[in-house]
């Protein structure tokens, strides 16, 4: 390859803006439902993750699932957060949720619920469930589904 054509390409490389491969949002789903409801699938002693699937919300590509929990089921007082990018080309998303700072051996009550990247509701209604954690150094992991 000739210095000048070498030269055109690095400068094409350099100056085409990466903005110009960012899709526009998708559109919104009209209603988010769960499609598998909340579930625990890893407990210790002072953490819990939490796993739930919804359609797909659509809107913008970053979303934050958001755990409300507590001991006591009419104050979900904590809030625990984790950011997913969906999949456009799925038609479901798949939450996971890490809960830190528990105490071991407690039950508690939660309920989940998810925001896109300006913090906007995806409008979930989620039951409250509930987990309880184990002693600390044993673990809990949720069967495969």
């Amino acid at each position: 390859m000739r210095r000048s054509s070498m030269f055109l390409v690095a400068t094409f490389l350099v100056a085409a803006p990466a903005d110009a491969q960012r899709l526009p949002p998708a559109p919104r789903a009209p209603h988010v439902a769960l499609t598998q409801p909340p579930s625990l699938e890893l407990a210790s002693g002072d953490l819990a993750v939490v796993r739930w699937t919804t359609n797909n919300p659509g809107g913008l590509d970053v979303h934050v699932g958001i755990v409300r929990y507590g001991t006591d089921p009419a104050h979900l007082d904590h809030v625990a957060r984790s950011p997913i990018r969906l999949n456009r080309a799925h038609a479901e998303t798949t939450f996971r949720v890490r809960i830190t700072g528990l105490a071991p051996h407690t039950k508690y009550f939660f309920d989940v619920g998810s925001i896109d990247s300006t913090g906007r509701s995806d409008e979930l209604a989620s039951p409250t469930a509930t987990f309880t954690t184990v002693a600390l150094g044993e673990r809990y992991v949720a069967a495969a589904r």
